[in-house]
């Protein structure tokens, strides 16, 4: 077996909710949103510099307080476009892991975090 990409889903409760925090604020793109019809659940696949969120107001997929886990690059940038932006519901810190890592960690509106980590080169700064 040889997997191609694994795409977490996080289950959502409010879509207005999802996109202020997701597309407002994390800067995500939406690819694709899917109902069966008016007034059912959505289901939403979200995009950032190449990664990929499913998000669902579906029952049964996934659970909130999910812990998604990101190795990434440019995260000191990230960090600082997210703290300048309006959004009175998070204000992460930069943290330095026990792991030789910075880390990012943002709380969705459901409980759901997502920790953005970037290995350190030998600067700490």
């Amino acid at each position: 077996m040889t997997a191609d990409k694994t795409i977490p889903v996080l289950r959502i409760f409010d879509y207005d909710k999802a996109i202020e925090f997701y597309v407002g604020w994390l800067g995500f793109k939406i690819n694709f949103e899917h109902t069966f019809h008016e007034g059912a659940p959505r289901y939403i696949e979200v995009e950032r510099d190449g990664i990929l969120l499913h998000l669902s107001e579906h029952h049964g997929d996934g659970t909130p307080g999910t812990h998604v886990f990101v190795w990434c690059t440019g995260l000191k940038a990230f960090h600082s476009e997210l703290i300048n932006k309006p959004y009175k519901y998070n204000r992460p810190g930069l943290e330095e892991t026990f792991y030789d890592a910075w880390c990012v960690t943002v709380n969705d509106p459901f409980n759901n975090r997502i920790s953005f980590n970037e290995k350190m080169s030998g600067d700490k700064n």
